[in-house]
């Protein structure tokens, strides 16, 4: 969606890379990759220049996933700062172009969380020139049914990262565990 603004051209996008889940006996994983979708929004948008603080966003997410679980009659996740390192690392990565825009590396992720788990499962986003891309990921996850899968899930634990890169794209990345 490209809109004129005082501030010039600017674009603003939500793209959304298909939910991932896997579950595990141990850490042997079965995957389970969805199509990559993308979205677009007109709502909120602002010139790429913006810049954000990037743990402000990660609770913004944080709290927003589970203001929804609770408006389903759901339990509350529980933020785990071992999670959060490796969803922020992920989100990191891909907004130097190390990896991808995927859940590339997934399992690995998972694997280097101390917690014995029985299930994980990932979203991942990316958005640029909104002024609230934590609203816009959630909103994005929340409308693609893959990705509401892993946020409606049996999950009790979750770590969010956020990273943002020089033209202004912000990568969110959530993990969700299940721990034994």
């Amino acid at each position: 969606m490209i809109r004129q603004s005082a501030f010039g051209t600017a674009l603003s996008m939500l793209v959304l890379a298909g939910g991932l889940t896997t579950t595990s006996l141990g850490h042997t994983s079965t995957k389970k990759l969805l199509a990559r979708q993308a979205l677009l929004s007109p709502s909120s948008q602002v010139a790429s220049t913006v810049t954000f603080k990037t743990t402000d966003l990660e609770k913004s997410v944080f709290d927003r996933i589970n203001r929804y679980r609770i408006s389903l009659g759901l339990k509350k996740l529980t933020l785990n700062a071992n999670i959060s390192k490796q969803a922020r690392i992920h989100s990191q990565n891909m907004a130097r172009g190390k990896v991808p825009f995927s859940h590339q590396g997934f399992e690995k992720r998972v694997n280097a969380i101390p917690i014995r788990y029985t299930s994980a499962a990932e979203n991942v986003a990316y958005n640029q020139g909104y002024s609230d891309p934590a609203a816009e990921a959630v909103s994005g996850w929340i409308k693609s049914p893959d990705h509401l899968i892993n946020i409606k899930g049996n999950y009790n634990l979750t770590g969010i990262g956020v990273a943002t890169n020089s033209k202004g794209e912000v990568y969110l990345t959530q993990i969700f565990i299940r721990n034994r």
